[in-house]
């Protein structure tokens, strides 16, 4: 389409949560304290993993990959809204917005990924307990993360790069407190089909074919945890997955309930999609901490040494 009769925008208008400047007040001092607590919980629970020796197996060090995760997903999202909710011009610059598009796409996809290869760790600690070392080798964990990591970097990569063949013009308004691939589509008037396509088939392969995994992993377990015949090793064995499985659910879901939704900005989809980038990174690490008695003793340990330290 021809660009002449068009003006060409160079930056967008979030609409946020409220108009109303009492209530942007009110919801920037809660949205402050729910990323303060959020990066000091996932800041703790990375201190706690690598200071404390009784953590180094490759569960809490895909935890602690998790926690830096979560870490860059809040980042990547709370600072623009808490920016814009004390702010007069909501704008964000079309580079700010694609940038903003890429770390959470990647963070995000990263983080299926990672939950996929925590299944198979659970799935490997339970079905075969005397292989488990052997299994689950110090190099097999760094690749299976590292993996985890480029297969977010690459989805996100080519997302992002057809986004920015863009032609943005018209409408700049963006019915949300930041910025997602669904938002962009009806300010483009680019031909947006094979962006459209690219993401559906990167949504179902990474999206689904990671909750696949998750679902074929826990199959055995939930088979080899009910042959157990006493009922406290069922529940011991149970216990090393709830947390897992808790996040799991926690995720999926939120993005599930954030992404079938159609790009409305109601406010049913704006509170998914707070679920989905503010909450679960900041009840991840509490999630992991209450449910976990080692992480419990292990964070005790840690802030006694740094005690001791300081005093």
């Amino acid at each position: 389409m021809a660009l002449k009769n068009h003006s060409v925008i160079f930056e967008f208008i979030l609409l946020g949560l409220s108009a109303d400047p009492h209530v942007q007040t009110l919801l920037f001092v809660l949205f402050l304290g729910i990323y303060i607590l959020t990066l000091m919980g996932n800041l703790l629970m990375l201190l706690v993993v690598r200071a404390d020796s009784h953590l180094h197996t490759p569960m809490y060090f895909f935890l602690s990959h998790l926690s830096f995760l979560d870490f860059c997903f809040s980042s990547a999202t709370v600072p623009t809204l808490l920016k814009n909710l004390l702010s007069q011009k909501k704008t964000i610059s079309v580079g700010g917005c694609l940038a903003q598009v890429f770390f959470v796409f990647e963070s995000g996809g990263t983080e299926a990924c990672l939950l996929s290869v925590m299944a198979y760790d659970r799935y490997v600690a339970i079905c075969h307990p005397l292989l488990y070392g052997q299994m689950m080798s110090n190099q097999l964990c760094k690749g299976l993360v590292w993996g985890s990591w480029g297969l977010g970097f690459l989805d996100a990569f080519i997302n992002i790069l057809l986004t920015m063949n863009f032609d943005f013009c018209g409408d700049k308004s963006i019915p949300h407190y930041s910025c997602d691939l669904p938002s962009l589509f009806p300010l483009s008037c680019s031909d947006v089909s094979t962006n459209f396509a690219v993401l559906l088939c990167s949504s179902i392969l990474h999206g689904i074919g990671t909750c696949f995994l998750i679902v074929y992993s826990y199959i055995p377990i939930v088979s080899s945890i009910l042959s157990i015949s006493s009922s406290s090793g069922r529940s011991k064995a149970f216990s090393t997955c709830s947390s897992h499985l808790t996040v799991v659910f926690l995720f999926y879901g939120s993005v599930f309930l954030r992404y079938l939704m159609p790009v409305s900005g109601s406010p049913l989809e704006l509170i998914f999609s707070i679920q989905y980038s503010v909450i679960t990174p900041l009840v991840n690490p509490v999630i992991y901490s209450l449910k976990n008695n080692e992480v419990k003793a292990a964070v005790r340990r840690t802030l006694r040494k740094c005690f001791q330290y300081i005093m």
